[in-house]
């Protein structure tokens, strides 16, 4: 007699339709692997978002107290160039990705311009509203460094399960 059978209680559905059932533990296991978000992955992920964010920070930075750009040229500049390093380090390393496509190439830029716009289009209003009487210029070089932060967790997840996702 199983033990669902003995306690009376039926054991939780772990398999499709037509599939062999899995068993609790394989089940277990199984969404444990799938729900894991930090991994070797993320740690490699982080390793190539230091030295992308040390040079489009240096760049972002530099554009706006050195060469005068704006808040939105200056943020931009950094996600460019920073983005560029970035898709060559994570194909490669982080998600060690083989494919060879257009699509992919698309897929990356999509997930970069989607995460800046979310990321800088936040930070700006609520730097704003949290720091009244802050200088201009210093209310924007917080909302960049909010935006940096805001920006890489959307990109990594992002990455991770659209752009170099295992098919």
């Amino acid at each position: 007699m199983s033990e669902s059978q003995r306690s009376g209680r039926s054991l939780p559905h772990t398999s499709e339709p037509g599939e062999p059932a899995q068993s609790v533990p394989e089940a277990a296991t199984s969404m444990q692997r799938q729900a894991k978000l930090i991994d070797a992955t993320t740690w490699k992920f982080i390793v190539v978002g230091i030295i992308n964010t040390i040079v489009g920070t240096a760049v972002m930075f530099l554009a706006y107290n050195w060469l005068g750009f704006g808040y939105w040229v200056s943020s931009a500049l950094n996600y460019i160039i920073g983005s560029i390093v970035s898709f060559i380090l994570n194909k490669y390393f982080t998600f060690q990705n083989k494919e060879r496509s257009i699509r992919q190439i698309v897929l990356f830029i999509l997930n970069i311009a989607v995460c800046y716009l979310i990321a800088y289009g936040v930070a700006k209003p609520l730097v704003l509203a949290v720091t009244a009487g802050l200088s201009p210029k210093m209310a924007d070089n917080l909302s960049m460094g909010l935006g940096m932060i805001l920006f890489v967790a959307l990109n990594y997840l992002g990455q991770r399960f659209i752009v170099f996702a295992n098919k």
